[in-house]
């Protein structure tokens, strides 16, 4: 059966279910600013696994990284939201989780890049040994974004344009507003985001 199609009928005289069958991956992030990359990466998921949305994950307190005050999480949110808007497959969520286990939960398949693979490994972001082993264990189905530098097992890797593997947000915020999503690129010469000076070309 395909995701997202409905079935039903008469078979053998019987009345069969008609039911929906909706595949959804989630992809957790701080997406400060979200970049062509960050939308090249959930168009990969969705197509390569099947999926009939892709939702943009972003955490009030991410892991390991300090909480960014400007632009506020609303106005990256709203941002998201734009892009969701556009591209009608795209979901916006905000968590108040930090792990990309609980994240994750009820997903049917859950995308990051290579550095996270090897973070959700560690240790330290656990409170015990038990604790490590659960969170993987509660993990869906997993996408590898390739990353020079960080090995994955094989078999986990999303198929992606080489270009996009080297693009991150840092980039973007260095003044690469090229690299920027267009309506974060348009967030950004509005408001002077993302070290961008307002009414930049």
């Amino acid at each position: 059966m395909e995701p997202g199609r409905f079935i039903g009928g008469v078979i053998d005289g019987l009345v069969t279910t008609t039911v929906s069958i909706t595949r959804v991956g989630a992809f957790p992030g701080s997406f400060n600013p979200p970049t062509v990359a960050h939308l090249a990466v959930a168009e990969a998921v969705l197509t390569q696994h099947r999926l009939d949305r892709v939702d943009l994950i972003v955490s009030r307190e991410p892991l390991a990284k300090s909480v960014a005050t400007y632009p506020t999480l609303e106005d990256r949110v709203r941002v998201l939201g734009s892009i969701a808007d556009r591209l009608g497959w795209l979901g916006v969520v905000v968590s108040d989780d930090r792990l990309i286990a609980d994240m994750a939960l009820g997903y049917d398949v859950v995308v990051m890049g290579a550095d996270k693979w090897h973070q959700i490994h560690d240790r330290s972001f656990y409170e015990s040994d038990d604790h490590l082993r659960d969170s993987l264990d509660r993990l869906p189905t997993i996408a590898v974004v390739p990353r020079a530098g960080h090995e994955v097992p094989e078999g986990l890797t999303l198929d992606i344009d080489p270009a996009h593997r080297l693009t991150s947000s840092t980039m973007a915020r260095g003044g690469r507003i090229d690299l920027m999503a267009p309506e974060a690129a348009a967030h950004a010469r509005a408001t002077g985001a993302w070290g961008v000076s307002s009414g930049a070309p």
